[in-house]
C-alpha cells in the first residue's frame, strides 16, 4: 500500500471559510450557547418563584450591569439562532439552496441578527 503524502495545514486561521459556512458555525454555537444558559434561566426562575424576597434578589441580581451583559448575550444568540433557523427551515423547503441564493440568505441571516442584537442591546440597557 502506497502512503501519499498530503499537505497539513493545521492552522485554522489561514482558512478561508465561505460565508456560508461561518453562519452554519455561528448557528451551532449559539444553540451550544443556549443550552448551556438553561441552568441559569432554571435557577433564576426556581429562585423568582420560591418567595417574594426570591422575587426581589432575582431582579436586583438582573439589574445589574453583569447580568445586563449576560442577558444580552443570551438573547443576542437566542436571536441569531432564530433567525438562522428559521433559514435552515426554508433550506428543508428546498429555498435558497443554490450557491447564490445560499449566500445571499447567509448575508440576509447576518444583517438581521446585527440589527436584532442592536435593538436587544438598546431594549436591555
Amino acid at each position: 500500500m502506497k502512503v501519499k503524502k498530503r499537505p497539513v495545514n493545521l492552522d485554522l486561521t489561514t482558512f478561508k471559510f465561505p460565508i456560508s459556512s461561518i453562519t452554519s458555525i455561528l448557528h451551532r454555537v449559539s444553540g451550544v450557547v443556549l443550552f448551556l444558559a438553561v441552568p441559569l434561566i432554571f435557577w433564576a426562575l426556581q429562585l423568582s418563584l420560591k418567595s417574594g424576597e426570591g422575587y426581589e434578589s432575582v431582579v436586583e441580581c438582573f439589574n445589574s450591569p453583569l447580568m445586563k451583559l449576560v442577558n444580552w448575550a443570551l438573547l443576542s444568540a437566542l436571536a441569531y439562532h432564530l433567525v438562522a433557523g428559521i433559514r435552515h427551515l426554508l433550506m428543508d423547503w428546498a429555498i435558497g439552496e443554490e450557491l447564490k441564493s445560499g449566500q445571499l440568505g447567509s448575508k440576509i441571516v447576518l444583517v438581521v441578527s446585527a440589527i436584532l442584537i442592536v435593538i436587544l442591546g438598546v431594549w436591555i440597557w
